[in-house]
């Protein structure tokens, strides 16, 4: 399962020869695995109406799959489809909202026992305003 979730360049020659051998012994899981490398290619497009193409071309694909499953995810992904198409003009990434999580999570561990609410939001404001650092 897990040499399917991996990206091809992040493998190694093992798990490489593995995968091959998985998708070769099973039509389905070929076709699923090479749809779900297409939709990942939607994310990375610079243009709304390329990564709108390539939309289309994937759904009709999925349609033409007749994989129950394969097609159920799409109809569940699809209502996301104009936030999909903005991520060409906006890439955004959540990382450094994770970094601000985890700092916010410190500040409050180092503050445990503390009961005043102001404080710790002070904290927080401070280690995040550029002209304190």
């Amino acid at each position: 399962r897990w040499v399917l979730l991996k990206n091809r360049e992040n493998m190694t020659g093992d798990q490489q020869s593995y995968l091959e051998e998985l998708l070769a012994a099973n039509q389905s899981l070929m076709t699923v695995y090479l749809l779900k490398e297409q939709l990942k290619e939607v994310w990375y497009c610079r243009s709304q109406l390329v990564a709108l193409r390539q939309w289309k071309l994937w759904w009709k694909q999925v349609q033409d799959s007749a994989i129950k499953p394969l097609q159920d995810f799409a109809r569940k992904l699809k209502p996301y489809l104009p936030g999909i198409l903005a991520s060409a003009i906006h890439p955004l990434s959540t990382s450094k909202l994770e970094g601000m999580n985890n700092k916010i999570k410190v500040i409050k561990r180092m503050a445990y026992g503390y009961r005043d609410n102001d404080y710790f939001f002070m904290k927080i404001r401070a280690a995040f305003h550029p002209d304190l650092r």
